[in-house]
Formats: structure tokens, sequence, C-alpha cells
């Protein structure tokens, strides 16, 4: 009877509607709790080995940037093998001698055109590889049949380099290339058919044409520096010609105040003659 009386409670308490669904429920909270508890365990033991891999892939010595890549560069020939080639037509220099000017000077229709870059071709005339000559980001490919098609690659500080008379592209526009990083392979062009299968290439500074031979082996820093020599020699002469029409205009000025004052003495010699003249024909005829 008191056995019956003890299992009594227990028996009435598990028969009970919510006492099941009460115990599911908390078992399904521990269980939930123990894989989240899991899932974090894992992901701590995982995150430094993530953090160390993305530390990895952001650090700037391990990974340089393009443009830092290039202030460290030297213009390179857009050619393979430099020596396997010759420069067909040089860049048309304002400052070159007569004789070199008339060579540089590229014939299209008649019409007689300073070349604005160089014409480089194999010394057996056969077809190449056309190379980046620095590192930097292509911001223009074009299918051109009078230059032969373009690639345009800019560099740091507004230069660009500029690759005409070229097939077979290599890149599209938004690629980064590296330094002697085949872009394209040699072609022709409308424009300059004498010099056969060739590439012309150029170095624009501010999109100003500057002569590449002058430039190869040469950073972007040389560049820069003639840039400025080049924008003071021009103030200065700017400057002189100015102080030149200053001193042309004092000195004329001068010269009209002279003549002014010579004719104002000769008037007043005249009319001071002709009073005397006067006076003295009145004495006379008194």
């Amino acid at each position: 009877m008191r056995e019956e009386e003890k299992k009594g409670p227990s028996q009435s308490f598990f028969k009970k509607r919510w006492v099941f669904p009460a115990m599911y429920l908390v078992s399904a909270a521990l269980l939930i709790s123990a894989i989240l508890w899991y899932q974090a365990a894992n992901n701590d033991v995982a995150d430094p080995k993530g953090k160390t891999d993305e530390q990895a892939t952001n650090n700037p010595y391990d990974n340089p940037s393009v443009e830092v890549n290039s202030a460290f560069e030297n213009f390179a020939m857009p050619v393979v093998n430099p020596d396997a080639v010759v420069i067909e037509k040089q860049f048309y220099d304002k400052d070159a001698s007569e004789e070199e000017q008339e060579a540089a000077l590229v014939v299209y229709n008649n019409t007689y055109h300073p070349n604005r870059g160089i014409d480089i071709a194999m010394k057996d005339n056969k077809d190449f590889d056309v190379v980046a000559s620095m590192s930097g980001t292509v911001t223009n490919v074009k299918e051109d049949s009078l230059l032969g098609n373009v690639i345009e690659i800019e560099h740091d500080n507004g230069v660009v380099t500029q690759y005409q008379s070229v097939k077979d592209f290599q890149v599209q526009v938004g690629d980064v290339v590296k330094q002697g990083q085949v872009i394209a392979k040699a072609g022709q062009s409308l424009y300059n058919e004498e010099a056969g299968t060739h590439v012309h290439f150029e170095i624009r500074n501010d999109n100003v044409p500057v002569n590449p031979v002058a430039f190869i082996g040469k950073s972007l820093s040389a560049l820069e520096e003639k840039a400025k020599e080049d924008a003071k020699s021009k103030e200065d002469a700017d400057k002189a010609k100015e102080d030149q029409s200053a001193g042309d205009q004092s000195s004329d000025d001068k010269t009209s105040g002279d003549q002014s004052g010579a004719d104002q003495g000769t008037d007043q010699g005249t009319d001071n003659s002709q009073d005397n003249a006067d006076q003295n024909s009145d004495d006379s005829n008194s």
C-alpha cells in the first residue's frame, strides 16, 4: 500500500499532458545549443588562419600596385629582343637638324606628316611580338584600318604608351599588364605602308608626344623632370619676349617723344622768324 502511494505522484506527474512536450522542447533546446557551441568552436579555430590569409593578401609589399611598379621601372623597347630590331623611322624632333627632320616625315596621301613616335621593325622583316614597354592598365584597344589598330596603356601621372600597327590582340580594356607582357603582334598600316611589318610606338605625357628614344632606359621621373624643364624654358622664353616687346614699345615712345619735341621746336622757331620778319617790315615802312 505504501509502495503504491510512493509511485502514485510520479505516475500522476507523467500522466499530465504538458510533461512530454515540455521534455521534448528542453531536449531540442539542449541539442540546438550543443550544435551552436560546436560551430562556434570550429569558427574560432579557423579564424586565425583566415585572418592570416587576408592579411597576406592585402599586404602591399607582397602585391605592389601597378602604379608602384611603374614608378620603379624604366621604359623599355616594346619588343622581346631589342637587338633583333631596327628603328625604321625616328621621332620628328623640332630641335633636330634639317636632314633628321626630313627623315622623320611620313608621307601619306601626298602629304608630309611629322612622325609622333618611332617605327620599329625586325631586321629580317619577319613578324614579331609586341610587349608592354612599362606596367600599366589598358585603356584603349581599337581597330583602325588607317593606323593599323591601336592599343593604349596608361601608367602614372598622365603618362600613356601607344602601340599602333598591331594585330592579334592579347589584351582588352581594363587589363592590368606587366612590363614585357605580350599584348599583340606587329602588323601593317595604311598610314606608313613603306615601313612594312612594324609597330609604331609612342610615349605621351599629358597627351604631348615625346621622343621615345630619349627615354628608353629611363623612369617616369625623368619624363616629369623633362616636362618641368620644358615648361620653365617656355616660361623664360615668354618672359623674354614680353620684355623685348616692352623695350621696343619704350623705344618707340621715346623716339616719338623726341620727334614731337623736334617738330615743336621747329614750329616755334618758324613762328619766331615770321614775327621778326613782320616787325622789321613794319619798322621799314615807318
